[in-house]
């Protein structure tokens, strides 16, 4: 992909000091894995074109033990820290008092991005901490936050569960998928797409190939010149978005639509579950099915196999109470870990792979090749 250079470090400059609230002489502490687009960006470009200082940690949030993170803020001031929700719910599953063992009053807030924070996970870190927990939504495509609560520019309200609003430069819009018509009523689900222009720091082609960058992001609405994030999402009656998941991160379940994102946010409602992956996997009956795998706080309580049923059909339960009984998943399976990449990403598509019996493709990127491996001993 291509950007205009300077454009990009503007971008850059505004979005450190209106969303995340760093200021010149403070240090800003990024989790993020190197090779991300958040590497470059907001472990290195971002923060030192802002007068900051910038922490460039490689490992994971729980070695050697689950308070690395904390012990850093608490030894070089950190201000403003950015991490993924994945890496909140792998800390959900360790020893809560390492969340309160460092002194962390310099912090100013956490900023997650990514992937869709949930608000049980956003809950419960908040609490733990005791800090501002700040979701913000965008892709490698942008840059910068699509959506954000720009307190940096007029304090609002954070909604748990939402990224916030449409940053400034980014006209957002609701498509209904079928008609490519502007959804304008609150709480209707829609194609989350942004009128041209796009603003400075988002990509302008990819590298060598005008056609596809086209075809690819600009000619998926409907006959309509638009920017598709492939993501599903609601607005409220506030203007506060809320992101369902990916457009192709939907399964046909016996003639219903469902979005799997749906699904893993009510299984993680549940107090056992830290971490959750719903996938969609073809049925002979019902054309597909849902099928999620859990990592649980409290592994002990599915010691056995009668252990496991019982929970699996709690889990269930809270699945009918909240999106009713076709979005029940036809499994539960509870594993150690699930198959990330190392920036920490889930690998739903190799799991969807591992349930049909399909190659899972390119595994380069993966962190743990036994996450995987655990998953097919289940399903074979």
């Amino acid at each position: 992909m291509q950007r205009d250079t300077a454009g990009y470090t503007v971008a850059l400059a505004a979005s450190m000091k209106h969303i995340y609230l760093g200021n010149p002489g403070e240090t800003y502490f990024s989790t993020s894995d190197i090779g991300w687009v958040v590497g470059h960006s907001y472990i290195i470009y971002g923060p030192l074109i802002n007068g900051m200082a910038t922490i460039m940690y490689e490992g994971l949030p729980i070695r050697p033990d689950a308070g690395i993170w904390w012990s850093l803020v608490e030894k070089y001031k950190v201000t403003v820290m950015f991490s993924a929700p994945t890496a909140a719910r792998v800390l959900k599953k360790q020893d809560p008092a390492f969340l309160t063992k460092y002194d962390l009053s310099s912090l100013k807030a956490l900023f997650l991005a990514g992937e869709p924070l949930d608000e049980p996970t956003a809950t419960w870190i908040g609490g733990a901490l005791n800090k501002p927990i700040i979701d913000n939504y965008w892709q490698t495509e942008t840059g910068w936050p699509i959506m954000a609560i720009c307190n940096g520019v007029e304090p609002a309200p954070t909604k748990f569960g939402s990224p916030g609003k449409a940053v400034y430069g980014y006209d957002v819009k609701l498509i209904d998928e079928t008609t490519g018509e502007e959804i304008t009523e609150p709480n209707r689900k829609g194609v989350i797409a942004v009128n041209g222009p796009l603003p400075p720091g988002c990509l302008q082609t990819v590298w060598g190939d005008d056609k596809r960058y086209v075809s690819t992001y600009w000619s998926s609405i409907h006959n309509k010149v638009m920017y598709s994030t492939f993501d599903w999402g609601v607005k409220d009656e506030d203007g506060y978005f809320f992101i369902l998941g990916r457009t192709d991160d939907v399964i046909n379940v016996a003639g219903h639509r469902l979005g799997t994102r749906e699904i893993e946010e009510s299984i993680s409602s549940h107090p056992n579950v830290a971490e959750v992956a719903v996938v969609g996997v073809a049925d002979p009956l019902k054309g597909q099915v849902a099928v999620a795998f859990a990592v649980l706080k409290d592994p002990s309580k599915v010691a056995g196999p009668d252990d496991a049923k019982a929970l699996e059909a709690e889990i269930m339960k809270v699945v009918d109470g909240q999106l009713g009984a076709v979005a029940r998943p036809a499994s539960v399976r509870f594993v150690s870990v699930l198959p990330k990449t190392r920036s920490g990403k889930v690998l739903r598509r190799a799991i969807q792979a591992v349930c049909e019996g399909r190659d899972a493709g390119d595994l380069t990127t993966m962190e743990d090749p036994a996450a995987l491996a655990q998953i097919k001993d289940l399903v074979s």
